[in-house]
């Protein structure tokens, strides 16, 4: 059996016609940057997201870009994130002259530990201006946001969400229900074509409550240009295209379902896990939708399905050579990629991040995917541990 990591044909199918009448459209009218289809979109998403302003940008990495440049960081100033991302979170502020600094992760979660973070502020806040905090929603769960908003205010920090793989998700704040990406200075979504909305090509958007910043930002996206030839601001070619922004309002329609989709999968793979006794053995850690040792709830939209297990890169090896397609995200944490080494981190620095990075291993997990290829994996991920 050939299973594979991700099959986007499959929801294409559901959603050709209507994507190929739209972009025939668009094409006849020739209106390809700053159309109403990317305005649509906008107020849709803002709509979804439950914040007043959505701006769309270039990509995901562009949206935290044009994020800091609008919050108007400067050189030599530091943000604070995870070291178990991906590398755009890092180094995006890092193209921008800023200082990253990290803290450990939530061993259950993979999300940021606002334990750690504290940790991390107390003794660093006297040595350098920490700027700002990058929560990242890892996965599709959200980061426990109510202690990461308190420290925010504690310290006097901005606080820009990165939502890229998180659109959808919830959290259950102490003053009610929070959505990924609208409860910071600015939110960050992607839309690479593997995400959970995800477009023909790339694309993102940033998320806000500011009218003055989204007003910058939508001058910045475009050169730092309000008026034709007069720049405010020195910007960027930041754009979202309007085919991109069509084919996002069509899939959009469909979000809520895929997600409520995903988590049926997730749930069906937990349970598969459990009555296999792998679970129950400790020898897979299926993914939590819930931080139990806190009793918060979270409403998690499974961008990845991802256990933690022993042997993985054997196990990787063997699920392949089955035919079954899996994903390490992400096998060598920030603090020790070679383009961070000037920071002067070191292994042990952060020993949640690093351990989750040789135990994880994400399972094919989309809305279409049959329960018996499900089935098979579980199957296969038995046979290697117990034969």
């Amino acid at each position: 059996m050939k299973i594979p990591f991700l099959d986007l044909k499959l929801q294409y199918q559901l959603i050709k016609e209507e994507v190929e009448k739209k972009i025939e459209e668009l094409l006849a009218t020739q209106q390809f940057i700053l159309g109403e289809e990317g305005k649509k979109l906008e107020e849709e998403l803002a709509d979804f997201c439950q914040v007043k302003f959505a701006v769309g940008v270039s990509s995901g990495t562009d949206a935290l870009l044009i994020s800091m440049m609008a919050l108007d960081f400067q050189p030599g100033e530091a943000i604070l994130t995870t070291p178990f991302t991906f590398i755009a979170t890092g180094g995006s502020p890092a193209r921008l002259g800023l200082k990253v600094v990290f803290a450990d992760i939530d061993p259950q979660s993979f999300n940021l530990d606002p334990d750690s973070v504290e940790e991390v502020l107390a003794e660093r806040q006297r040595k350098e201006r920490i700027r700002a905090l990058i929560p990242v929603h890892l996965f599709g769960q959200m980061v426990e946001m109510d202690p990461i908003m308190e420290l925010a205010r504690k310290y006097d920090l901005n606080l820009i969400e990165d939502a890229a793989q998180a659109i959808g998700a919830e959290y259950p704040g102490k003053e009610g229900i929070l959505k990924a990406g609208a409860s910071g200075d600015a939110g960050v979504l992607s839309f690479f074509p593997s995400k959970n909305l995800g477009g023909a090509g790339d694309g993102g958007m940033v998320l806000t409550n500011s009218h003055q910043l989204r007003e910058r930002l939508i001058a910045l996206r475009n050169h730092g240009s309000q008026q034709r030839y007069l720049h405010a601001w020195l910007g960027g070619n930041f754009r979202l295209d309007e085919i991109q922004a069509a084919v996002l309002r069509i899939k959009l329609k469909y979000l809520s379902q895929w997600i409520k989709e995903r988590q049926e999968k997730a749930a069906y793979y937990t349970q598969l896990f459990q009555d296999s006794k792998l679970a129950e053995e400790g020898i897979v850690i299926a993914p939590p939708a819930q931080y139990e040792n806190k009793n918060i709830v979270n409403f998690h939209t499974y961008h990845q399905y991802v256990v933690r297990v022993q042997q993985r890169d054997e196990l990787r090896q063997y699920l392949l050579e089955k035919g079954v397609a899996t994903a390490i995200y992400y096998p060598i944490p920030l603090h020790l990629q070679p383009c961070f080494q000037y920071l002067g981190y070191k292994k042990g620095d952060f020993p949640c991040a690093e351990k989750a990075s040789s135990e994880v291993l994400a399972l094919p997990i989309y809305p279409e995917i049959p329960a018996s290829h499900q089935e098979y994996v579980v199957d296969q991920i038995k046979e290697f541990y117990w034969g």
